[in-house]
């Protein structure tokens, strides 16, 4: 059975329990100091991944400028340390055909080290704002890249969210599209639990959260709290009771 999986973003080891503990089914290493997907440090990757495999870590690795070369050693590095995902953000390529070349150099390093690394090519919903690409152009680019999962976070934290720059119908849209090209649909961007139904009904295969489970809901200075995760987790997991009790509320 469809069930959405739910990626929770930690910035420190110390943030690494309450996750788990939690029930997330994804660890996501970020650096919200840095950025919407920010990069963290080696080191730290490192330490995370040492604690088990028993789950599966995401590490981010930036907001990556038009730089492949770059890009490509971010990578390799980050899979060296045993990341079971690696993520860049599609931020300085500003054509398709530059957002293929810098998401193939990061394919191509992190499957040199391990062939079963996926590795997620991010776009950004609030594209316009900096002259990005088209949010709509991501699936197409991350498969002829060869990567393994198409996203779309947005870039500014002020407040708006995913659905604030993009519809319900373009969403719709793009998670299609990264199916039809056999990869995993992926949506995040200061989203609330009272949007994973909406994800769910888009058919989006994980959603991501931050600030929704950081203490005032704070992604950057905020420390992650394991009764938020634990909410989040629960409603994405049993979506089909959920509905079932709605309705059945509804009826009385």
């Amino acid at each position: 059975m469809y069930e959405l999986k739910v990626l929770i973003s930690i910035r420190s080891f110390e943030e690494l329990i309450p996750a788990i503990e939690g029930g997330a089914d994804i660890i996501d290493l970020k650096n919200p100091s840095e950025g919407s997907l920010g990069a963290s440090f080696p080191w730290l990757i490192k330490k995370i991944r040492n604690y088990g495999n028993d789950f599966t870590l995401s590490v981010a690795i930036g907001d990556m400028p038009n730089l492949p070369g770059t890009a490509a050693l971010a990578a390799s590095g980050t899979a060296a340390y045993g990341a079971d995902i690696v993520k860049v953000g599609l931020y300085g390529p500003s054509s398709f055909e530059e957002g293929v070349k810098l998401l193939e150099s990061v394919v191509k390093a992190t499957k040199d080290v391990n062939q079963d690394i996926l590795v997620v090519g991010a776009g950004y919903a609030d594209f316009k704002s900096f002259n990005g690409i088209d949010a709509m152009d991501i699936p197409a680019i991350c498969n002829s890249a060869g990567a393994d999962v198409a996203m779309l976070d947005t870039l500014s934290k002020d407040g708006r969210k995913l659905f604030d720059f993009i519809d319900t119908e373009q969403l719709k849209k793009f998670v299609n599209k990264a199916h039809e090209y056999n990869l995993l649909a992926a949506l995040a961007g200061s989203l609330k639990p009272e949007d994973i139904n909406i994800l769910n009904d888009l058919g989006a295969d994980v959603t991501g959260f931050r600030g929704a489970v950081c203490s005032e809901s704070d992604r950057k200075n905020g420390v992650l709290e394991i009764s938020r995760v634990r909410k989040i987790v629960e409603i994405s997991h049993h979506l089909d009771e959920n509905k079932k009790l709605l309705r059945s509320t509804t009826a009385i």
